[in-house]
């Protein structure tokens, strides 16, 4: 997913260079079990030290030079894939994704790996607001609150500017998703089509607050009795909503 050269980010791309930083991805990481995928592994800081862990690793490298340099590099320890990743299918024995994402693919980058059907756990790296914005700290985004039912999403950790090379603009930040193993909402195709068609209608409807945005766009208000017991107020927003909140609205409008 490196496009670019060493020293450029027009295209998005910072590379990691924080020690410390890199040392808690990988903490992350070894809390886990089983194969890991790193999303472009650029100029290898993150891949050697995944490399260390001694397990099955697949890195997926858009850029053919810093393919052929982590070949030569973990020549034994990983396996080198030359692709780009949007189109990269993964396969079913992968149970762990890192990535420090290249700021301009975050959200291609995070829709594609959310309809992956079998990894279990992610760690990655994008914008701070961005990682803020999945996260729900201080507000939930429309792409979170539609998969909500089915991952869990937790912010790790500030990574200033400085920690990359070339520094970019912005802070990033760190957060890890995992697959819930109770959904709150049915993981067949219906369910979740019916579901995300909701959000989409709430999140996007007009009205104050989601007692009326739901009598606009579901032609009824949710029961008062609903509301007290998801201690939701009438008046709150779409982003303020938690992923109980969510999946307890949706069942209530298919009865």
């Amino acid at each position: 997913m490196s496009r670019f050269t060493s020293g450029r980010h027009e295209n998005g791309q910072n590379f990691l260079k924080d020690h410390q930083i890199i040392n808690r991805l990988t903490q992350e990481i070894n809390n886990t079990q089983g194969a890991i995928l790193e999303i472009g592994g650029g100029a290898g800081a993150i891949s050697r030290q995944l490399a260390k862990l001694g397990r099955e690793l697949t890195i997926v490298e858009y850029d053919p030079r810093f393919a052929d340099r982590l070949q030569r590099a973990l020549a034994g320890s990983a396996q080198i894939v030359l692709a780009d990743y949007l189109d990269y299918r993964m396969p079913s024995s992968i149970d762990v994704v890192v990535g420090n994402l290249p700021f301009h693919l975050t959200t291609a980058i995070l829709r594609k790996l959310l309809n992956e059907p079998d990894w279990q756990y992610a760690v990655l790296l994008t914008q701070w607001e961005v990682a803020r914005r999945r996260t729900a700290v201080g507000g939930a985004s429309l792409l979170t609150a539609q998969v909500w039912p089915w991952f869990e999403f937790t912010l790790l950790a500030k990574v200033p500017a400085q920690a990359f090379m070339p520094r970019p603009s912005v802070d990033g930040g760190l957060f890890s998703i995992e697959r819930r193993q109770q959904p709150l909402v049915p993981i067949d195709s219906v369910s979740k089509c019916s579901y995300r068609n909701f959000v989409q209608r709430v999140f996007t409807g007009p009205g104050r607050g989601i007692s009326q945005i739901l009598w606009k766009t579901q032609g009824r208000k949710p029961p008062t009795s609903l509301l007290g017991e998801l201690r939701l107020p009438p008046a709150a927003l779409p982003r303020e909503l938690n992923a109980e909140q969510w999946a307890a609205l949706w069942r209530a409008t298919r009865r």
